[in-house]
């Protein structure tokens, strides 16, 4: 059933566009590479791309999953895995003169590792062409040797979300996700390597109550997580399950603070924030003196 709920006035995005915009697009399409920014419909893309950053997506743009929040499409098998891909993604990085990348992509739980050895090939090769370039990477749920490709490439930062409180999983997730699942992920890391700074994320506005989300911060400190962010769901399209409720940015504000009280090492929680959202930023935050940083909106969308 669809609620039909009023988009609020602090739910405003910068629609793309601009010099930068245009040489984010271009070199895309020359490098034959996609970008999660994109594919699901980030709210931050003006943004991100008028800045020239913007996360990577590989191994295609189709996943072996369907969640029912998010807008990229899905079928039984992916695309055909293109091993050049490491290597245009290490020049479209040496070309923008990034010293921080994030990489992502769907899941494919038709290949071997599920792609894990693909990602490594592509940190593999971005660290030898960009040698001073950070490289964060956000996974699907690898464990195992899975895991232990990825770790061994070297990646500065890894991230894997939750995406919503335990109540929900079944609601939102396919239904080869879960909660369990996803921590198995986190603590695996933290388990290979103490050193490895982690992250996750939890989308609001699904109907969980603040009592589960505390719940879940508590779940993803366990396991040793340092950065967690919470951004405001946004439906994608009609096909994805609706918005049940906007979250006002000074609610964001005050499970922030709530989240850096119970340990987190950075937080960023705003209606638009998403699991890359100045990645950069959080992760070079951490150790600081001062803590951790809260990125809020304010009403009018801009950050404060």
């Amino acid at each position: 059933m669809e609620l039909n709920l009023q988009k609020p006035a602090w739910i405003t995005t910068k629609a793309p566009g601009g010099e930068n915009c245009i040489k984010m697009e271009k070199l895309l399409e020359r490098h034959g590479l996609a970008t999660v920014c994109k594919e699901a419909s980030c709210p931050n893309r003006g943004e991100c791309w008028g800045m020239g950053t913007a996360t990577f997506m590989i191994l295609g743009d189709i996943c072996t999953r369907k969640c029912r929040f998010c807008g990229v499409r899905s079928a039984q098998n992916g695309l055909v895995v293109r091993k050049e891909e490491a290597a245009e993604l290490a020049l479209a990085i040496n070309e923008l003169g990034l010293n921080y990348a994030v990489l992502t992509s769907v899941d494919r739980d038709d290949l071997v590792y599920r792609g894990a050895d693909h990602f490594a090939l592509c940190i593999a090769a971005i660290k030898k062409k960009n040698p001073s370039c950070k490289v964060e990477v956000l996974i699907p749920d690898y464990h195992g040797d899975e895991l232990q490709l990825v770790m061994d490439a070297g990646p500065d930062l890894i991230a894997h979300n939750v995406e919503t409180v335990r109540s929900l999983q079944e609601t939102i997730r396919d239904s080869n996700a879960s909660f369990d699942k996803s921590l198995r992920t986190l603590k695996e890391t933290k388990q290979y390597s103490r050193n490895i700074k982690t992250k996750s994320s939890l989308l609001l506005g699904l109907g969980e109550t603040e009592k589960e989300v505390f719940s879940a911060m508590d779940e993803l400190l366990s396991v040793w997580v340092d950065i967690l962010v919470m951004g405001q769901y946004l439906q994608p399209s009609k096909q994805q399950i609706p918005v049940k409720e906007y979250i006002c940015p000074e609610k964001f504000k005050l499970l922030g603070e709530k989240a850096l009280a119970k340990g987190f090492g950075y937080v960023v929680s705003s209606p638009l924030a998403r699991t890359s959202y100045h990645a950069r930023a959080a992760h070079h935050s951490l150790g600081l003196p001062d803590g951790g940083v809260i990125i809020k909106f304010s009403p009018s969308g801009s950050i404060t």
